[in-house]
């Protein structure tokens, strides 16, 4: 799971990397706002764990500038802050949680946990755009409007994921590398638009309308066109 800490207390913020990397999550630490920011924005995380006092940018206008994006990852606002009025502005602003420093490190993974529980769906739940759904229980692709299904690969179906997570959003190969292989991942570009292709022939197979449209020299998009529609 790759998760995003923006916190400027080093010391704080290197000791909380640790702690989320024994627990087997895959962190990226910034220390400022505009840089902490720029990776927020780049919907590549599961969770977000951002302070509210940065320099450059606070945490507040992170959350803001995200949402405003479309993009829906689990944000948690760490601050040193207590005031009712400040978790009533962080909260409405589209944060999904709050803690207060200082805090105890179960109570920040118990609440990590909580925000990914919430954010997945059920065992008899299924993602959707347009006419398809992604069943999480079984790892399959199902177009709603023929009932057709079709299994999909660990990264088909993370790759499906990704696009319905950031529907509406232009996705660039690297963004898909990133997300798809790893920041420390060799694997070469030329995967993605492999694992593209296996993906766009799982969407053929079960005769979906939703399609992965290439945009050139920009990047990737998920879209929706009902045919029969627009020509009535």
């Amino acid at each position: 799971m790759k998760l995003l800490l923006v916190e400027d207390e080093k010391r704080l913020a290197q000791a909380v990397c640790e702690i989320l990397r024994q627990e087997n999550y895959e962190v990226d630490l910034c220390y400022d706002g505009i840089s902490g920011s720029s990776a927020a924005e780049s919907g590549l995380y599961d969770l977000m764990i951002l302070d509210v006092m940065l320099p450059g940018k606070d945490g507040f206008s992170i959350v803001q500038d995200v949402r405003s994006l479309g993009i829906r990852t689990p944000i948690l606002l760490l601050t040193a802050r207590g005031e009712l009025e400040d978790k009533v502005r962080g909260l409405d602003g589209g944060a999904d949680d709050y803690l207060t420093k200082p805090f105890q490190t179960e109570e920040l993974l118990a609440r990590l946990r909580a925000l990914w529980r919430r954010s997945i769906p059920s065992a008899g739940g299924a993602l959707t755009f347009g006419d398809i759904a992604l069943e999480a229980a079984t790892a399959s692709l199902r177009c709603t409007a023929t009932g057709q299904t079709v299994r999909l690969g660990e990264k088909e179906y993370r790759i499906l994921e990704y696009f319905i997570a950031n529907q509406g959003r232009i996705l660039t190969r690297e963004q898909l590398a990133v997300k798809i292989w790893g920041y420390d991942n060799d694997a070469e570009y030329n995967n993605v638009e492999v694992y593209l292709s296996f993906t766009r022939k799982k969407l053929a197979f079960v005769e979906a309308k939703t399609t992965i449209k290439a945009l050139r020299g920009i990047g990737y998009e998920l879209r929706y066109e009902d045919v029969s529609k627009i020509q009535t």
